[in-house]
């Protein structure tokens, strides 16, 4: 039997709440092999008695007791700012009460019959934000009125402040952005992400993960709208070797390389619908099926997902599942666009500007008054990621440390490159060689193949830059396929902000 660290104060106490004696005494006799102080009730009127009587450091309770729910003990806790980490059992297939008790502050939910190693990781997990809650109360300042910026930063740590600093701006959306993640990331309620394409949604994501006390697990960043249909399973929940053709090795999922941290699945609602479904399983039930395996893994991951689409509209038009919807959407967190926190634009061009400069070993270019006057007056459709690629173009045509936008690619192709139809064959064979040269229109190119790339890299920047960086939605506007834009991409040696792994 494992005992406590001698070394730590005292051990974490334990109050466990549930009606079943047979059920309340395994949860009891679990706990104090790890090493825990438990103690019991049957009842909300036993439990506040024990909640009268002093402090814990995390409450198991059931949701069903005989003289009432177990959300009234949830609420006790809230209302009087406890502290206590409040995990509520639920009953199996009520998924509905799990969500209700998240939205309501609890730090997790189980599904009875609890699966007693999960039972621990989540205890485990709960004390951890307990001890990190009482911490970040011991630092903080004496007056109660202080910034917001120093309570965040008491709230989430030294890791948690570096992952909100790289949210750059102090305008007002951007400062209530960074408080609501700093309170979101303490439980385990599902967050989704809500922003416009290039606002910075995964940047919001990673930050969640770092002011969580997850932060030491690993960080899994899933594009659900990049990987084949006909390959989600694997890459979700796994296979087993000689599962399907070319399986020669026991493979691991997102959700097992995510084990003990975060699992952001970005762009949620371009999951097709039979993905949808699975999905939501594995949410509910904290387990997985490899492809090939009788076998299921309990894995134990909290999701963050993200999505540029409203997605009760795409449940109203039936192509995103109602309770997947309700499930990841716990919690919202709001990203604003560009045009909502123009007053940040001075320190985002700042900050990117010096990442810029050192990925290119390079000074940072100055940022004249007039070049930022220029870009305040510029749409920004794309939001951040417009920004930067604006940047990047503006440093490549800089002289010296001066900066030169150029919005060419925002505007139509110069008039000696006009979009024109061939002419028939009839009429190129009767004209006559000799009057080619009379002709309007452009010279002949010395370096016909230089030519024609150059002119459809300016079409597919402008494509690019009128659709935010979409290249789904570009390549739709230009009659490509997704895998024949991102070739001519590759081709032509166009930089991109949001990289090859992004098609918003």
């Amino acid at each position: 039997m494992s005992t406590p660290n001698p070394s730590a104060p005292r051990p974490a106490q334990i109050l466990v709440v549930d009606d079943e004696p047979d059920l309340r005494t395994l949860y009891e006799l679990t706990l104090l092999r790890e090493g825990y102080r438990v103690e019991a009730a049957g009842s909300v009127a036993e439990a506040s008695q024990h909640l009268d009587a002093g402090r814990f450091d995390a409450v198991i309770t059931d949701m069903r007791l005989p003289d009432g729910l177990g959300m009234q003990i949830l609420q006790r806790i809230q209302q009087d700012q406890r502290g206590e980490r409040c995990v509520v059992m639920t009953a199996y297939g009520s998924a509905e009460n799990a969500v209700e008790a998240l939205k309501a502050g609890a730090f997790d939910y189980l599904t009875k019959p609890v699966d007693l190693k999960q039972f621990r990781a989540v205890v485990a997990s709960a004390v951890q934000a307990t001890a990190q809650l009482a911490g970040a109360r011991a630092v903080r300042p004496a007056d109660e009125r202080a910034e917001d910026g120093a309570r965040i930063a008491s709230a989430v740590g030294s890791g948690g402040v570096a992952a909100l600093d790289r949210l750059v701006g102090d305008s007002e959306p951007m400062r209530l952005v960074k408080a609501r993640i700093a309170k979101v990331a303490r439980g385990m309620a599902p967050v989704l992400v809500r922003g416009e394409s290039g606002t910075g949604k995964e940047l919001v994501a990673r930050a969640v993960h770092a002011c969580s006390q997850r932060s030491d697990g690993p960080f899994v960043a899933v594009n659900c709208g990049a990987i084949p249909e006909n390959l989600l399973e694997a890459e979700f929940f796994g296979a087993r070797k000689g599962s399907y053709t070319g399986s020669s090795q026991d493979r691991d999922g997102y959700f097992q390389a995510a084990r003990g941290g975060t699992l952001f699945l970005d762009e949620i609602g371009d999951l097709p619908l039979a993905m949808q479904s699975k999905l939501l399983r594995a949410i509910q039930e904290r387990s997985v099926r490899p492809i090939g395996s009788t076998q299921e893994d309990a894995v134990d991951v909290r999701i963050v997902s993200a999505t540029h689409k409203d997605l009760q509209a795409e449940v109203q038009a039936s192509r995103f599942r109602q309770d997947l919807f309700y499930r990841l959407n716990v919690i919202e967190i709001a990203v604003p666009a560009l045009r909502e926190r123009r007053g940040d634009l001075p320190a985002l061009c700042k900050a990117l500007l010096a990442r810029i400069a050192h990925d290119a070993g390079m000074p940072v270019p100055t940022l004249s008054a007039e070049v930022l006057q220029r870009l305040s007056e510029h749409p920004l459709h794309g939001n951040v990621r417009e920004l930067e690629n604006l940047l990047h173009r503006a440093v490549a045509l800089s002289d010296g440390d001066m900066l030169h936008l150029d919005f060419v690619g925002n505007s139509a192709l110069p008039a000696e490159a006009p979009l024109s139809e061939p002419a028939p064959p009839a009429q190129v064979a009767a004209a006559p060689a000799a009057t080619s040269h009379s002709r309007a229109g452009p010279e002949v190119p010395n370096d016909l193949q230089g030519y024609l790339d150059q002119q459809e890299r300016e079409i597919l920047i402008l494509a690019l830059q009128e659709t935010g960086f979409n290249r789904t939605a570009a390549a739709a506007r230009l009659g490509l396929s997704l895998r024949q834009i991102r070739y001519r991409i590759a081709r032509l040696g166009i930089a991109t902000p949001n990289g090859d792994g992004a098609d918003e």
